[in-house]
């Protein structure tokens, strides 16, 4: 998993980077309309509860639930209407449900966001699917956003820790809306090995091509999340060439989509390319 770099961060943030750390998670709860952030205790108590409850209708540890929540920030969850929730949807899980996950956590996005992607490694079939919110408070070093991203791949877990990092960094890490960082932002990975493929480790040859795989996925989802920012009606992608490092290139770039001239010239139509 990847977190919010904000120095303000949400209760589920603070617990799901606990279980990310671990490197085993099992489930992710998501609940919108409420950020459960700048909530204290209380809140924290709630994001707790959010991963007790969800482990116990899973018949899993609650160590093992990543717990996620997006909406507006300063008030406490509204813990029986969660409760119901949690109760209800995991009653109602199913291998065709990724369509109506994407949807429910939406909040200001105008569609929802989904992309899944297929690839021979080394022989077998693997399957690679993510979904995202976030419109709004979209900058670089992660977003208001939410990314959720699964695969049948056989890898090791510090291996997709460092793999996730490198696709976060070329994607999420590299959109801008409106100039503001959040404190609820998190994009999570989750790997079964039920495809049954060449474990994929630091030696493996496949590595390059599931951290393809990777890119892919982060890279259309976050095209998705600036195409869908509040109040634009165009995406804007700046590529930079012959550049003395890719941390240069990355910097001539954020300047560039961060610019609210150039913002401006292109919403407008004149673009001004000075």
């Amino acid at each position: 998993g990847v977190f919010t770099q904000n120095k303000v961060k949400d209760a589920p943030d603070l617990w799901s980077q606990k279980v990310a750390a671990s490197g085993l998670a099992q489930a992710v709860v998501v609940n919108s309309g409420n950020a459960n952030a700048c909530t204290g205790l209380e809140g924290e108590k709630s994001a707790e509860l959010m991963a007790l409850w969800t482990a116990e209708e899973l018949g899993i540890d609650e160590q093992h639930v990543i717990v996620s929540s997006t909406g507006v920030i300063g008030h406490q969850l509204p813990r029986d209407i969660v409760q119901r929730g949690i109760k209800k949807a995991t009653a109602n899980l199913s291998g065709k449900g990724g369509s109506d996950a994407a949807r429910a956590i939406m909040t200001t996005d105008t569609f929802s966001k989904e992309i899944a992607v297929q690839a021979e490694i080394g022989g077998t079939l693997v399957t690679m699917g993510g979904m995202c919110k976030g419109s709004g408070m979209i900058h670089p070093n992660m977003a208001t956003m939410l990314a959720f991203i699964t695969t049948d791949a056989l890898v090791e877990a510090p291996v997709l820790q460092r793999e996730i990092k490198n696709a976060v960094d070329k994607s999420f890490n590299m959109i801008t809306v409106d100039g503001d960082t959040s404190t609820n932002d998190m994009a999570i990975v989750l790997a079964n090995g039920k495809a049954g493929n060449p474990c994929i480790n630091d030696k493996s040859p496949f590595l390059s091509q599931f951290q393809e795989m990777l890119d892919c996925v982060c890279m259309q989802l976050a095209k998705m999340l600036a195409r869908d920012g509040e109040g634009a009606s165009k995406l804007l992608e700046v590529k930079v060439k012959n550049a003395l490092s890719v941390k240069d290139a990355r910097l001539a770039a954020k300047a560039v989509v961060s610019s609210s001239l150039v913002k401006s010239a292109f919403f407008g139509e004149d673009a001004n390319w000075g």
